[in-house]
């Protein structure tokens, strides 16, 4: 690195590995992974803690090759708002071609972590998953809401790819597990576009349903979609995946979350947006973490 150059450069590694990790959106990333590891131990028989300890590595960069992606084609837009201006390549401390270097690092990496270590229907799916993120729901983005629709599929893979991970089938259970975090990330997605409408509109982003506007018509929309997560967060116990305590720990949340709809639904604040927000947040964890001890 020279004092022309703010980009990434091995004579300063620990900001450069800083760089990195922040590109890939490590956090997040690991979040996902959790929610993938999820669906493995519930999957499999027994679990294999190596195994799992590579399927989660894998599940991390899968995901940051998605979000690279997603950061290369909205450099120029980041650059647009608040919230992601400082983010490494609209901040010009990494170039594009670097970000695409480690894009397919850890893309190629992952894929193949996952089709020899687990099978290939995991692979497949993990690759599925990332086109979908990278290179449909990004673009779709400054389209309409229908982005939402799309980008809840990648999102919600995750313990499916876990499952199959585990297993090598596809079936109802697997299914089921998508089902819930599908549902789960249209209140999720639309609460975030609420509060930050304005930012988004900077850079052109329209995620928002019905109109577009933060009324009550986008707010029945949210519960709407809230409501369908208490007879599936019921199923997994029904079909013998987990046992009863996480049925009810499920239906609590799931009222609780459906409540913060309604609370949005009367004062269409920003407020309450983020309280919905947050409440997202906590959601789903919880019933991921319920679903495992009750396994256990």
């Amino acid at each position: 690195m020279t004092s022309t150059d703010n980009t990434i450069g091995f004579d300063r590694p620990l900001e450069s590995v800083r760089v990195l990790f922040e590109l890939l959106k490590f956090r997040l990333a690991s979040l996902i992974a959790f929610s993938g590891a999820m669906g493995y131990c519930l999957g499999a028989k027994e679990v294999d803690l190596g195994k799992l300890s590579f399927f989660v590595l894998a599940s991390i960069g899968i995901t940051g090759s998605a979000n690279i992606i997603n950061q290369i084609l909205e450099t120029d837009l980041d650059k647009l708002m608040k919230r992601t201006a400082g983010r490494p390549l609209p901040s010009g401390r990494i170039t594009v071609e670097q970000a695409i270097v480690w894009a397919v690092f850890l893309g190629v990496g992952s894929l193949l972590i996952f089709g020899f270590m687990f099978n290939l229907s995991t692979a497949l799916i993990s690759l599925l998953s990332l086109v979908l993120y990278g290179f449909v729901y990004t673009p779709l983005k400054r389209v309409g809401p229908i982005a939402v629709f799309v980008g809840a599929f990648p999102g919600a893979f995750p313990p499916m790819i876990g499952w199959v991970a585990a297993t090598n089938h596809f079936g109802l259970e697997p299914g089921i597990l998508f089902a819930i975090q599908f549902f789960w990330q249209f209140p999720h997605f639309w609460a975030i576009a609420w509060v930050l409408d304005h930012d988004y509109k900077r850079a052109g982003f329209k995620l928002l349903p019905a109109n577009g506007l933060k009324d009550v018509d986008t707010t029945i929309q949210i519960m709407i979609y809230t409501l369908f997560l208490l007879p599936i967060g019921w199923l997994p116990y029904e079909l013998g995946m987990t046992g009863i305590n996480s049925a009810f720990v499920a239906t609590v949340f799931g009222v609780l979350f459906l409540a913060q709809t309604f609370h949005l639904m009367r004062s269409c604040t920003d407020k309450t947006a983020k309280q919905l927000m947050f409440g997202s947040f906590i959601y789903l964890p919880i019933v991921q973490i319920a679903f495992l001890l009750d396994k256990l």
